[in-house]
């Protein structure tokens, strides 16, 4: 059972020795410290993280400094937790809540499983008004973000000749690069704002 430890230098911080100090005070040895310097948290891959994670096996404990070492957000930071819990590996906190908290404990592992709860609750919460402002703008007939593609005067009148000559919708639509109902509604948005004289 080893401790590895790791530590992770912001690209606005430019020093790790406080990290480092805490790490070593908290039994973790030298030689199994990793550390990532000039590196975000909200990158997948950093090189000190990746070795610190090849390093570690089945009863080892991955020990950080605080909970935002291992991401940016809550839930991809509970999820590493998980990962290496899966793995039979524990993780240790040395400031979390003001406190030491550490996964190989019935208290750490239970302050985790609330964490967990409250992070996938969050997440749930963010895709709710989400899915609630777009069925919203749905309703009230809005853009609901992207680029509109702009078709000229010319092409609009071109499609709905092509289409009164017998050309079928659907392969002047895919022409255009729009679905058939999109064509339909940008010839009568045009008719409304008279864009297309009467033949």
């Amino acid at each position: 059972m080893k401790l590895i430890g790791y530590g992770r230098v912001s690209t606005k911080a430019q020093d790790t020795d406080r990290q480092i100090l805490d790490l070593l005070a908290a039994g973790v040895r030298r030689d199994d410290l990793y550390i990532d310097h000039g590196v975000s948290g909200a990158r997948a891959s950093r090189p000190g993280f990746d070795q610190a994670l090849e390093a570690l096996h089945e009863g080892d404990t991955l020990v950080i400094t605080t909970l935002d070492r291992l991401g940016r957000s809550t839930v991809n930071m509970l999820g590493l937790a998980e990962e290496l819990r899966a793995r039979g590996v524990n993780l240790r906190v040395l400031n979390l809540g003001g406190g030491n908290v550490d996964t190989g404990t019935p208290m750490g592992s239970m302050v985790f499983t609330v964490m967990a709860a409250l992070a996938q609750m969050e997440l749930e919460i963010k895709r709710e008004r989400i899915n609630d402002s777009v069925s919203k703008r749905r309703a009230a007939a809005k853009d609901l973000g992207g680029r509109r593609q702009q078709f000229s005067e010319s092409q609009i009148r071109n499609a709905r000749r092509l289409i009164e000559a017998g050309e079928p919708a659907v392969h002047v639509a895919r022409d255009l690069g729009m679905s058939r109902a999109t064509l339909y509604r940008r010839i009568a948005e045009a008719d409304a704002r008279n864009w297309i004289a009467e033949p």
